[in-house]
């Protein structure tokens, strides 16, 4: 008998009839004698309408309070699958995350995890219970709900298909390309679940809650994509595996900084010390004894930056003005073929070329090029680049 931890995101919490099918799935893993436990998102859009409705009140809510109000969406899911589970026969108890316990720091909105109690859940599993326990969440020391970031629940196969309607599934990818295109905005799992599994070598397969609930267990195992920690030659031979973009972005310029050593850190020290992840980074070429210094950040966090550099940190650091843009989207090719393929960033930049759309910054890894773009060509970006690396084809191994 094994333990099978099983996720299911908000489209697959998105209704009452869904839900059923959730229960239903889980029950067919019980069944064959697994032990399970399930963490649902909340339902598709309630975190959104929740954060919606506090923002309305305040456009910079306290960050304890927002966690408070976040956390009830998958709070109500864990309740609702349980209540599904139990009416398909099984004994099912539902935990929120301060209940399992699941410790946190207290870095309210993206909290990390510091320890987890699994002592009720392995009682409850021993005692044939399927075990719920709400994502997303935990406590910190002092008793305070805290959530750990938004992750987001649709796939990035679902995501892409949204403005590339020729978008095919990758049956297999690496957890290395996994860990890059969640960092860079596909939403088929948060970058931490990916750099768990991959630190603790934890199997993962992506699978659709979607399809039938009563195909066999052996069938449903060999769909979906399988993460995986092993790398061979027809994983190479696909340039490009994926595509992943993000609108989330927002771009501020400090103008005319002295171009000193330790100027990043006068920078980019207090931002961290505001607790704001930086993520896109360009330093102009000195000019007279200046430079321009640009990065970038989540858009939630533009007003905050802003504020931080026009009130603080430009007058600090002599900068003659702050120029921002929340106008902005990134847009990354992902491959490991890309470590043995040369002219692949120049074939990107060709293609952005051709349909006249300015690249603002640039990002590289061994397996990733990310560009900074305007927003409004975010789409066009994404359908040009993916005809370009020919991802509509027919589901090779890798595409």
């Amino acid at each position: 008998m094994s333990i099978i931890v099983h996720k299911y995101g908000g489209t697959s919490m998105g209704s009452v009839e869904r839900i059923q099918n959730v229960a239903r799935r889980v029950a067919k893993w019980h069944a064959a004698g697994h032990q399970v436990v399930v963490v649902p998102s909340a339902m598709s859009g309630e975190t959104n309408r929740l954060l919606g409705l506090a923002r309305e009140l305040s456009a910079e809510a306290d960050g304890r309070e927002l966690d408070a109000i976040a956390a009830t969406g998958e709070q109500a899911s864990s309740g609702l699958l349980a209540i599904a589970l139990q009416a398909e026969g099984l004994k099912a108890r539902s935990y929120a995350g301060w209940q399992v316990p699941i410790r946190t720091d207290s870095a309210y909105t993206k909290a990390r995890i510091t320890s987890i109690d699994d002592t009720r859940i392995r009682q409850d599993l021993d005692a044939g219970f399927v075990v719920v326990v709400t994502g997303f969440q935990g406590v910190d020391d002092l008793g305070n709900v805290t959530t750990l970031g938004r992750g987001g629940s649709d796939t990035s196969a679902v995501a892409v298909a949204r403005v590339e309607p020729d978008a095919r599934r990758l049956n297999v990818i690496s957890f290395e390309e996994m860990l890059e295109m969640a960092s860079l905005g596909s939403k088929v799992l948060q970058i931490r679940s990916v750099e768990f599994a991959g630190k603790y070598r934890v199997p993962v397969r992506v699978l659709s809650s979607l399809t039938d609930p009563n195909m066999s267990l052996d069938e449903e195992m060999r769909s979906g994509t399988l993460i995986t920690f092993e790398e061979d030659e027809k994983m190479e031979a696909a340039v490009v595996s994926g595509i992943a973009f993000s609108r989330d972005e927002a771009k501020v310029t400090l103008l005319g900084v002295p171009d000193k050593p330790g100027i990043a850190f006068a920078i980019l020290g207090k931002v961290a010390d505001a607790n704001i992840d930086v993520d896109m980074i360009v330093q102009n070429q000195s000019v007279a004894g200046t430079t321009d210094f640009t990065f970038t950040v989540h858009r939630n966090e533009f007003n905050r930056t802003l504020a931080l550099l026009k009130g603080t940190i430009a007058p600090a650091v002599g900068a003659s003005e702050v120029l921002s843009d929340d106008k902005v989207a990134k847009v990354s090719i992902v491959g490991i073929g890309m470590r043995s393929h040369a002219g692949v960033a120049s074939l990107m930049f060709k293609t952005l070329a051709q349909e006249n759309i300015n690249i603002q910054m640039i990002s590289t890894s061994e397996i990733k090029t990310s560009v900074l773009i305007e927003d409004k060509y975010m789409e066009l970006a994404v359908r040009a680049l993916h005809k370009a690396f020919g991802l509509e084809t027919a589901a090779p191994t890798k595409v």
